[in-house]
């Protein structure tokens, strides 16, 4: 009788195992869709800055050239970095939820981070509009162009960054409900885990 209730307890683990598994593999690949999402519409943005700014630059003089012109140096540098987010993610089956809860934490910083970043590019942006009023500035509509293009930039790279890090800590709450399935603590004899089923 002994045998079999420990069979009927291997078992019932062992489902309980794979359906958290499942259900990490789950969030984890959830987590790179929205990662792989936030990657597209960078790429997107920075087309448009692109295509638009690149025309333009042949159509325009002054401030506005000026200004075009940093908007493509923007689109470049945000076309490689999308590209390189996207190609980076991968679905990695079988993650812990320790691995994945780190995985998680981690996107989550990093938009935060990015946040300041953008943060700081908008108050340079109008730290070099400020400076073309400088009657010694050699060329001000350079300096009043690249600053309004860098706002912008930073203005667009902040409104990403704020709605993907949203996202991210809306969907990361969902790693808790599966936390709370497992609890793992010490016994009298050593150490145990419980998993609700």
């Amino acid at each position: 009788m002994k045998k079999i209730i420990l069979l009927a307890v291997i078992l019932i683990s062992l489902k309980s195992y794979s359906q958290q598994q499942a259900d990490l593999n789950s969030f984890n690949r959830e987590r790179n869709r929205i990662t792989r999402n936030g990657m597209i519409t960078l790429a997107g943005w920075s087309a448009a800055n692109l295509i638009y700014s690149g025309i333009a630059t042949g159509q325009t003089h002054g401030t506005n050239l000026y200004f075009h012109q940093m908007n493509v140096m923007w689109g470049g540098i945000n076309l490689g970095l999308a590209a390189l987010g996207y190609l980076g993610i991968k679905n990695k089956d079988g993650m812990t939820l320790g691995q994945s809860l780190k995985q998680q934490s981690g996107v989550e910083k990093t938009y935060i981070f990015n946040l300041g970043l953008d943060a700081a590019y908008i108050a340079s942006g109008f730290y070099l509009k400020e400076r073309s009023r400088n009657p010694s500035v050699k060329n001000p509509q350079k300096y009043k162009g690249y600053g309004e293009s860098i706002i912008l930039q930073g203005a667009g790279l902040m409104l990403l960054d704020g709605v993907m890090f949203t996202i991210h800590n809306f969907h990361g709450k969902k790693i808790y409900k599966l936390m709370e399935k497992t609890q793992v603590g010490f016994t009298g004899n050593g150490l145990g885990v419980i998993v609700k089923l």
